[in-house]
């Protein structure tokens, strides 16, 4: 999401080297190149301003620690001013009412609204165990109600029905009257989006609001938008009355405006992020972890959080007790790896976390896509038990037959069974060395040696 700022700051700090203070001179230009960076991250101008003005004030004159060199205390102001600008600690949902707490989705179409109700129902009853029913107010768009039915199912929620020809506000209150019937803790409730904000849909949504008093009014956007996303929610928070912000498709090419603006303009915190298009993939705001992604530092506390929740920790102890009895890492284990990968949201979702990721060639970071993951998976899939298990038996034929069975080419199968050969010696030596369970205990079963390149 913050790709280009990321490589523009770390070229800025590594432009501060050698210097043995930071002085209005020497900072001079630095904060030209933030300057330029925020700008071309589409972050709004008068938030530009006030951010440069902060870490201004904080870094001329700075005395450098001796442990730190210029460019890491540089670093350490614009890591502080992040946070800062997007709000200093994460906030959670405000769930401290009398059940039903009722949660009220607004938007504009195609923000992500209804993926969005389901992925925050899944999020409410994993994290907080929480019985959820959800109810679709867009009586506008003919296949909302079903989409809702759909995705609500995907995530086990319970689904209050309604028809395209009720009024939006009696829905919502017969679906409230259900909710407390059936003792459910939340009710979340999608309304109709429209492709601008018009005074008809205000007003509607309003009417909702006062229907239900939501403890929850959150506005969400599509950070593709960029600077947009920030006067649209402006917009909804001077109708509304909000209580913070849902980020969406922040795993697309999205400069990273939305997110260093929308705390500014609105005064309304981010909530939460939505990282992918899996009901798993929505993930809570933290300002600091994403002020240490921008700046290429990695959010090793949300990887770890991610593992987690994902990882079957029993899968992996069995590998570890397998390779301490010295038995071999064959292709059905490494297979395993990469389904493992994919259920922690895939590779898109992990990249930004991981510490030093932009400092990786381009091209090996084009390479690890998830795309690529399913076409690993299916090659492995195309052998037999047996050349799953005794790799050294694939030659030329088998080769030829495998790429034609798993649509890819032979240098395809060539280049996976490198990979694993990279793997699996490193496994070996884990395995002599007693380390695999310390390893897989720490990352949880995290990224494969040589998926970046090789």
């Amino acid at each position: 999401m913050f790709d280009g700022l990321t490589e523009r700051l770390g070229q800025t700090v590594r432009n501060l080297r050698g210097v043995g203070r930071l002085s209005e001179e020497n900072i001079k230009n630095t904060l030209r190149e933030v300057r330029m960076a925020l700008l071309e991250a589409d972050v709004a101008l008068p938030v530009v301003k006030d951010f440069i003005e902060h870490v201004r004030e904080k870094a001329v004159g700075e005395t450098v620690i001796k442990s730190l060199n210029p460019g890491q205390a540089f670093i350490k102001i614009v890591n502080d001013e992040l946070t800062r600008l997007m709000g200093e600690v994460s906030e959670g949902l405000d769930l401290a009412t009398t059940p039903p707490a009722v949660v009220l989705m607004a938007g504009l179409q195609g923000s992500g609204k209804t993926t969005t109700t389901a992925k925050l129902a899944r999020w409410l009853k994993e994290t907080h165990k929480k019985s959820v029913l959800v109810v679709s107010a867009d009586i506008y768009r003919p296949a909302a109600i079903e989409q809702l039915k759909t995705v609500a199912a995907e995530v086990e929620a319970d689904f209050f029905p309604s028809q395209t020809d009720q009024d939006p506000v009696e829905i919502v209150q017969n679906a409230l009257q259900h909710a407390r019937i059936q003792h459910h803790d939340v009710l979340i409730v999608d309304t109709a989006g429209r492709l601008h904000i018009d005074e008809t849909m205000m007003s509607e949504i309003k009417r909702i609001h006062a229907a239900l008093s939501p403890v929850e009014t959150l506005f969400v956007v599509d950070s593709m938008t960029g600077q947009d996303a920030a006067n649209t929610a402006k917009a909804f928070n001077d109708a509304l009355p909000l209580t913070g912000i849902v980020l969406t498709k922040t795993d697309g090419d999205a400069r990273g405006g939305a997110a260093l603006s929308i705390r500014q303009i609105t005064g309304k915190p981010i909530k939460f992020l939505g990282v992918g298009e899996k009901a798993s993939a929505l993930e809570v705001f933290a300002p600091d972890r994403v002020a240490s992604r921008i700046l290429g530092m990695g959010d090793m506390v949300g990887l770890v959080e991610q593992a987690q929740k994902n990882i079957d920790m029993e899968q992996a102890g069995k590998l570890a007790a397998k390779l301490k009895k010295g038995k071999g890492f064959d292709l059905e284990d490494f297979r395993e790896q990469f389904q493992q990968l994919s259920k922690m949201g895939g590779i898109a979702s992990l990249v930004d976390k991981l510490p030093g990721m932009p400092g990786l060639p381009k091209g090996a970071l084009n390479q690890t896509n998830d795309k690529e993951l399913g076409h690993m998976v299916a090659i492995i899939n195309s052998m037999t038990p047996h050349e799953r298990q005794r790799p050294a038996v694939i030659k030329g034929s088998r080769k030829r037959r495998i790429a034609a069975g798993s649509g890819v080419q032979v240098q395809d199968v060539n280049r996976l069974l490198k990979q694993f050969t990279q793997m699996q010696k490193m496994m070996k030596k884990m395995g002599k060395g007693g380390g695999m369970g310390k390893m897989l205990r720490q990352f949880k079963g995290g990224l494969p040696p040589g998926m970046f390149g090789g």
